[in-house]
């Protein structure tokens, strides 16, 4: 530990990696501590079967901003993967985000025209003008068909509770479309990178001294003094040893099989929406990079509590848990501690919002 470094760089995902590649291109130098064995954090991909498997769950980029997507462009390719999700209920199919073929495939309409007439007469006949509760909220924005087929089950599951007792902010608005489109993120730039995320990660840490499975809350006053300035991406709660309480989460496990078949579901990602079936969602890996292998990858995703130990997902951005985040910020004010990224900010952050964020905390503090 004889080196002195003027970054501390706490975290090997995309917010971590990327500020350490704008310090290293400015002549600063950085070491990237990562409790995992591995890089990329939650974008980590490893290749099965020649297949580059997500294992965290599925990540496709898109952006509107071209600054973003020039950067993240220096460090790999990407294809031209467009999201286009389907939602499985009971065996019936339907397009995702709803848009003309999601209308067509419930109501048999074939117009705009149609569709909207048909929705706003369901919103109209079951429309609550104070909702209190998600299921309100929802019902209210796409009508009883839509949220009883594509919303309920899958919500249900994401939070482990009814709807009706979900708080309704949590559905402020439901992207509805009258075409026949399913680009779901309609972004001007969208893609994965050829041969994964890890790759691409690899590439912004290059000229970092990078420590694997280093757990810097163990050992934090010896690291901090190697360096002139820690940008800390873990959870803010973790980094306070949880003096004020735990922040809550969602968590996701994954079931990760190989399966000895070209295709399996054809399609890279299909929710099922339905309450009966366990599992929220099945990623078939392959088609990300339009696979041609002789066998597949599923992943099948089940939304599960959040405890300490298990890795956090999705923070619960109730009025509770913000008000409890705002206190750990109070106490973040009182470090010289840079906190950022999903964890550190405890919000749910788009990987191109993640890149903007990083690339203006870089230009605040140099």
């Amino acid at each position: 530990m004889g080196q002195h470094y003027d970054y501390l760089i706490v975290g090997a995902g995309l917010y971590g990696s990327a500020f350490a590649r704008m310090a290293l291109d400015a002549g600063r130098t950085c070491l990237v501590l990562e409790k995992r064995g591995h890089t990329a954090g939650n974008l980590y991909t490893e290749e099965v079967e020649g297949i580059q498997v997500h294992r965290y769950g599925a990540h496709i980029f898109h952006t509107n901003n071209e600054r973003v997507w020039e950067y993240v462009n220096r460090f790999a390719r990407f294809n031209r993967y467009t999201n286009s999700p389907l939602a499985n209920y009971k065996g019936e199919i339907y397009n995702l985000p709803f848009n003309m073929n999601t209308f067509h495939a419930m109501w048999g309409v074939t117009t705009p025209a149609e569709a909207q007439k048909e929705l706003e007469r369901q919103r109209a006949a079951a429309f609550v003008p104070e909702p209190r509760n998600l299921e309100q909220q929802a019902i209210n924005l796409v009508g009883p068909d839509i949220y009883e087929k594509l919303v309920k089950g899958y919500t249900e599951k994401q939070w482990g509770r009814p709807c009706a007792e979900l708080p309704a902010f949590i559905i402020r608005r439901l992207p509805v479309r009258f075409t026949y489109d399913n680009n779901y993120f309609n972004a001007d730039y969208q893609g994965i990178p050829v041969g994964g995320y890890t790759a691409m990660v690899e590439r912004m840490l290059e000229g970092a001294e990078l420590r694997l499975g280093t757990d810097y809350l163990a050992g934090r006053e010896a690291w901090n003094a190697l360096a002139d300035r820690v940008i800390y991406t873990g959870p803010i709660d973790a980094y306070f040893g949880y003096r004020l309480g735990a922040l809550a989460y969602r968590s996701v496990r994954f079931e990760t099989e190989v399966l000895d078949l070209p295709d399996y579901q054809g399609n890279a990602v299909v929710n099922y929406t339905d309450a009966e079936t366990p599992y929220t969602r099945i990623i078939e890996h392959k088609h990300f990079e339009f696979g041609t292998q002789p066998k597949t990858v599923i992943s099948r995703e089940y939304s599960a509590e959040w405890a300490l130990g298990d890795e956090p997902y999705y923070p619960v951005n109730d009025a509770v848990n913000n008000a409890l985040y705002g206190r750990y910020r109070a106490l973040a004010a009182e470090e010289k501690v840079v906190f950022g990224g999903r964890l550190g900010e405890y919000r749910y952050y788009d990987m191109d919002k993640v890149l903007e964020a990083a690339l203006q905390k870089w230009e605040e503090l140099e």
